[in-house]
């Protein structure tokens, strides 16, 4: 493969990567876990066994049987933080023997601040069966490294934004079990930027850019079981294989490489995000109290590869392993009219060590939330809640090398850590009966 095809296999490889850097906000890998304000408030605990219009992007079995209709807003401020820091990579150019990669050692704080919109209606056709929609961005967010930091070469700018609509039903079949079936419909957009470096340390770098977007389909059920005192939902989402189309920009590439500088149209990316099985229960534990859990599995293996359209035709590896989280938490009613709420979850990451870049670098998470709801009228009320994220520190040490399988092959030893992360999330959000 010459210089000027392997430019763009690279671009696209770091397409992929993008899409993990969610990782810092509040949620596994790059998935956005925040769809409610209500839910926010006790970790995620519950919400594929409560009911109505707000836990419906996690189980449509959630507006089967209701009585009166009800939508739900929110909004979420997530404020991340965190130091990128090199702790020794290496690059060898051509002819030449392995050197520091130079640049600023410390990348603070590189995920931008964001704010994450959802909401979702629905309506009884009947007693017994219900139509809904949600519409929610489970992948979104926005980093930027400085143009000299020693990550550059891996990670500069991403941009990512999805918008996920899911149009449910649900219906009552008897009086203690509810079930539900939804399409998701989704859209991506991606742009992503990184450096490429010339032959010489002395030159300046070489930039990529690529964009791309797409619409891809997913689906969603789940069933609920009722009783007096306890419900038990049980949720799957399906994994979506997502095809994206767009532009790569090669520029600033001399000497040698400059046959590689090149804009071009139709590049193709194919990927697969992972299904979720989730069992939640909420128990009436007294007049007031309400106890929540939740646990759902991903299934990160499938996000395997990273499949390249002609003229490449070849697969990128990513080998994600499956992951887990488990949350706990509470809905106390102190007044008719007020409820206040907490929970904890604890996520496990689907990245593996050694495997890890600085597009990716997610870890383990502890994730402390509290939150309250009060009804101002009998038709309407808000929910706030704040939680904070605390990442464990880890590497990041995937080993690349820039135009690999030519001549001017240059491997890139990554050696860093993601230190002092954590997250502050503030979730305000509305539900209305009508």
């Amino acid at each position: 493969m010459t210089l000027r095809n392997k430019a763009p296999l690279l671009a696209a490889s770091a397409l992929v990567s993008a899409f993990g850097f969610q990782g810092l906000a509040h949620a596994d890998a790059f998935y956005l876990e925040a769809q409610s304000a209500r839910g926010a408030g006790r970790a995620f605990s519950g919400e594929a066994a409560d009911t109505g219009a707000t836990s419906l992007w996690w189980n449509p079995a959630a507006i089967a049987g209701i009585r009166d209709g009800s939508a739900a807003i929110s909004a979420t401020a997530i404020l991340p933080k965190g130091d990128v820091v090199d702790n020794g990579t290496l690059i060898r150019r051509p002819g030449q023997a392995f050197a520091a990669v130079g640049g600023n050692s410390t990348s603070r704080d590189p995920i931008n601040n964001g704010v994450l919109p959802s909401g979702a209606v629905a309506y009884p056709l009947t007693d017994r069966i219900a139509v809904g929609v949600a519409v929610t961005s489970p992948f979104s967010f926005t980093t930027n490294y400085e143009a000299n930091s020693w990550a550059r070469y891996s990670a500069d700018k991403t941009r990512l934004r999805t918008v996920d609509i899911q149009p449910s039903i649900g219906v009552a079949v008897t009086d203690w079990l509810r079930v539900g079936g939804a399409l998701n419909v989704e859209y991506t957009d991606a742009s992503l930027s990184n450096a490429l470096p010339n032959v010489l340390a002395s030159l300046p770098d070489g930039e990529q850019e690529l964009k791309g977007d797409g619409w891809d389909l997913g689906w969603t059920a789940g069933v609920q079981l009722h009783n007096d005192f306890a419900t038990v939902g049980i949720s799957y989402k399906s994994s979506i294989r997502h095809h994206l189309k767009g532009s790569l920009d090669v520029t600033g590439l001399v000497g040698p490489l400059a046959a590689s500088n090149e804009s071009l149209d139709g590049a193709k990316a194919s990927f697969t995000t992972p299904g979720q099985v989730i069992v939640a229960g909420r128990v009436r534990a007294t007049n007031a109290l309400t106890l929540n859990a939740q646990v759902v599995a991903y299934s990160w293996s499938k996000f395997d590869t990273i499949d390249l359209g002609a003229p490449l035709n070849v697969s990128i590896p990513e080998n994600y392993r499956d992951s887990w989280s488990l949350a706990g938490g509470f809905d106390y009613d102190i007044t008719p009219k007020a409820t206040i709420r907490a929970g904890i979850q604890r996520t496990k990451t689907p990245t593996q060590d050694g495997l890890r870049d600085a597009r990716v670098p997610d870890a383990n998470r502890w994730t402390y939330a509290a939150g309250g709801s009060y009804q101002l009228t009998s038709h309407m009320t808000l929910d706030a809640a704040a939680s904070y994220v605390d990442f464990s520190d880890t590497t990041i040490d995937r080993v690349t090398a820039a135009y690999a399988g030519t001549a001017a092959q240059t491997p890139i030893i990554t050696n860093g850590l993601l230190e002092n992360a954590h997250a502050v999330v503030l979730s305000l959000g509305g539900r209305l009966t009508f």
